[in-house]
């Protein structure tokens, strides 16, 4: 019997062989650089290129990729036809792709650690054309009930890392602090002397881009539903909660943490403003984009991606805190078991971010050439 190690080094074996006979089947309607880069082997030196001008970044997806309850890639994969497999098993999950479109979809796993690691390993991978290739994280997320509801569509201008930091236990900390996490080389919490985001506390997207996709997409009208209205008719004093879907702008926390309440959420708002000077305003809560960028960063160092080139959509999937009368700890353990916008910011994350790649796509030869403004 074949241990599990020995079945996954089979299983990405057979996906290499099954890749190569797929790509050379699937020649006439593949350009030959196309399929001769798909023989390449992961990893290795590959002279033949496989252009992309949009790489679609996804964190998970549940089950299949297709055909059952969708998480992040689904909608993509389908729906974006990215029916050519390529076998990427330096990371989480394998890319698919659409010669015609040249759209790249990957599903880089949960987490900062694997979202850096992922983008990173495609970004060194000598298969792929990634000069021009613009990129579109696309993900569920919390949102803060003061400022937005579920089912939005959030583009980011600000990325914050929430993990850098010190930390006590809050059952220690002193009587006259506020909190008992705080950033690193301050002296507590109440230390608000700017510091340098210099260690990947905080990231500034290309504004220019962030505006211009905010004004392309922000008159679409993201569907509602009873489900949606139920859900949020508890939040009594939110106006923003209570409020219908929006496509709207608003700053990312990236922290591995998934934390729930309302002390959090002002802790929250509290960190994005301490590092972006003030400038930012904390909309949504996920995991990953902190570790994406900065291996975006990175590669564009040595030419392998464009930092300028890069947006953060986020969809609105639960509230970061309870209503009104509702303990955190109930609520948040109510809302895992299924989160009350899941399928309806899925559908805002692909219907806005679509807007945005069609757009690219049919003035290529221009936005090739420089990200618009």
């Amino acid at each position: 019997m074949l241990s599990m190690k020995g079945l996954r080094q089979a299983a990405i074996a057979l996906a290499l062989c099954s890749g190569a006979a797929g790509a050379r089947a699937a020649t006439p309607a593949v350009p030959p650089a196309v399929a001769q880069a798909l023989r390449c082997t992961p990893g290795a030196a590959c002279a033949a290129k496989i252009p992309v001008k949009v790489v679609i970044v996804t964190m998970f997806e549940v089950g299949q990729d297709t055909g059952d309850v969708p998480g992040e890639f689904q909608f993509w994969r389908e729906r974006r036809k990215l029916d050519v497999r390529i076998p990427f098993p330096q990371s989480h999950h394998d890319l698919y792709y659409n010669p015609q479109s040249q759209i790249l979809g990957m599903v880089t796993g949960m987490g900062s650690i694997r979202s850096a690691t992922a983008t990173l390993a495609l970004g060194l991978d000598q298969r792929f054309d990634l000069s021009h290739a613009y990129w579109l994280v696309a993900g569920i997320a919390g949102v803060d009930p003061h400022q937005a509801t579920i089912g939005s569509a959030v583009w980011a201008h600000y990325l914050v890392d929430g993990d850098l930091a010190h930390e006590i236990d809050a059952r220690e900390i002193p009587a006259d602090w506020k909190s008992g996490y705080f950033a690193l080389h301050s002296n507590g919490p109440g230390d608000k002397r700017p510091q340098q985001a210099d260690e990947g506390e905080m990231f500034a997207l290309n504004p220019a881009l962030a505006d211009w996709a905010y004004g392309l997409t922000k008159a679409i009208a993201l569907p509602d539903s009873p489900q949606l209205a139920a859900a949020r008719a508890p939040y009594t004093g939110m106006a923003p909660a209570q409020s219908p879907p929006k496509v709207m702008t608003g700053d990312n926390l990236a922290a591995m943490t998934f934390w729930h309440g309302a002390k959090m959420t002002e802790w929250a708002h509290d960190w994005v403003d301490f590092w972006t000077g003030g400038k930012g305003v904390f909309v949504t809560s996920a995991m990953e984009e902190t570790g994406t960028f900065q291996s975006l960063e990175y590669l564009s160092r040595i030419g392998r991606a464009d930092r300028n080139r890069v947006m953060v959509l986020r969809g609105a999937s639960n509230f970061t805190m309870p209503p009104p009368g509702v303990a955190p700890a109930d609520y948040l353990l109510k809302e895992n078991q299924n989160y009350s916008g899941m399928r309806a910011s899925l559908e805002a994350l692909y219907t806005v971010g679509s807007k945005v790649v069609d757009t690219l796509l049919a003035d290529w030869p221009r936005y090739a050439k420089a990200p618009p403004k």
